[in-house]
């Protein structure tokens, strides 16, 4: 459904051939008293606000914006965006506003004029009840103190937060401990009756003198795949426990990167084989989009591999069956990028600020851990990670990785 337009330009542009010079002017005025009303609105937000047209021309920028980004941004001199925002990733947003649609997109980025800053920022196509470009508006949020403010909250409450995460890990470890032990209690039984087997196969089963039964030969195939049953539960229930005390202790003790040249199409092919499996189960297709002649970049394979094992099982949770899960690496300025896109229910604009916090998580069992590790990984990198949702049609994460160590930009000379 097409969203509804102002009533009062509906009204001018149903009749404005029939309007006289005295009905112009009366338009006109209104027009600028709302143009005020706004500008008088949008600057007196602390979040800066950009409105960019489709070939990327700056066409409107408040105050805090341009306080924020150290420019000055004057309508009559139109300036791109890639000169206002150079670490934007403003090809991205193009094709978002060429889809239409009423999607959001969320990326975060540092800037280091005037002042080192860290960015959050928020893209929406101006016109999302119809394909076709139409420009972008911009929201962007300088999250630098509510970082560091997390940063410090997190450094200073490492205590409580280790006496609270060992109390969620005793709960969480007491279910899979409990069926772990009764499973085991079944396959000590199904042992002592393979041990108590006889040859013959139809002779009758006599009574021992504490009253246990004797099996014939018979039983043994059956008992054989309890047997092997029982193991398939206690091994799933070990791999859970894994992966909870994991999860935890990476939570509580993050260890740097050890960072060395490798290929990012290899480790995405690695864990894709790794998980192809438990989504062909689910009937899920998983399909990869893997660049040629992709650089070597310097990463720490392991913990990419658990960045890319977390975000496709999202992904394979927020699917029913028939859901397709695409991985595809890409080059990118000065790095390298590869997206995880699935078409599951996707994340509504509410959640979609808060999915990096903490023991914030939309899922029954979730630790709300997942999603934070995932974005410390990728930082410690020295990368980034955006992500654009759209309820009911699916979520992308782009992660984007350095190819270097990345220099401080500098300012050119004013041209004599």
């Amino acid at each position: 459904m097409a969203a509804p337009k102002s009533t009062f330009l509906d009204k001018v542009l149903g009749r404005i051939g029939r309007l006289d010079k005295e009905g112009l002017q009366t338009v006109l005025q209104r027009l600028a008293r709302e143009r005020s009303f706004l500008e008088t609105l949008f600057n007196a937000l602390d979040d800066g606000v950009l409105v960019v047209d489709e070939s990327g021309r700056v066409l409107y920028a408040n105050e805090s914006v341009q306080k924020l980004l150290g420019v000055r941004i004057d309508a009559d001199e139109p300036v791109n965006i890639r000169t206002v925002l150079p670490d934007l990733d403003w090809k991205h947003l193009a094709a978002l506003d060429a889809a239409g649609g009423a999607r959001v997109a969320r990326q975060e980025f540092e800037i280091h004029y005037p002042r080192p800053r860290f960015i959050r920022l928020y893209a929406a196509p101006l016109d999302g009840a119809s394909r076709g470009p139409s420009g972008v508006a911009l929201i962007l949020n300088d999250a630098t103190e509510a970082r560091q403010k997390t940063f410090d909250a997190i450094e200073s409450e490492r205590v409580q937060a280790l006496t609270l995460l060992a109390a969620s890990v005793a709960h969480e470890i007491g279910n899979p401990l409990n069926a772990l032990h009764i499973h085991l209690q079944l396959m000590e039984r199904e042992l002592a009756k393979l041990r108590g087997t006889r040859a013959p196969a139809r002779r009758p089963r006599p009574r021992t003198a504490r009253g246990t039964v004797e099996v014939s030969s018979d039983d043994a195939p059956a008992s054989l795949d309890k047997l092997a049953g029982y193991l398939d539960v206690a091994k799933g229930e070990i791999s859970r426990l894994d992966y909870i005390v994991t999860q935890f202790l990476q939570a509580i003790r993050p260890t740097p990167p050890q960072l060395r040249d490798a290929s990012l199409n290899a480790v995405v092919e690695e864990t894709a084989a790794l998980l192809r499996p438990e989504f062909e189960n689910r009937g899920l297709d998983l399909r990869t989009k893997l660049a040629r002649h992709l650089p070597n970049v310097p990463l720490d394979a392991a913990q990419l591999k658990q960045v890319l094992v977390n975000l496709m099982k999202n992904a394979l949770q927020a699917m029913t069956r028939g859901g397709v899960l695409t991985l595809q690496t890409a080059g990118a300025a000065d790095g390298v990028a590869v997206s995880v896109s699935d078409t599951g229910a996707g994340i509504s604009p509410e959640q979609l600020n808060r999915i990096f916090e903490p023991f914030y998580t939309t899922k029954k069992k979730g630790t709300g851990l997942g999603l934070m590790i995932v974005q410390r990984i990728v930082r410690d990198h020295g990368g980034r990670i955006d992500v654009e949702s759209r309820v009911g049609q699916g979520t992308t994460f782009r992660l984007w990785l350095p190819g270097r160590e990345r220099k401080p930009r500098l300012l050119e000379a004013p041209k004599s």
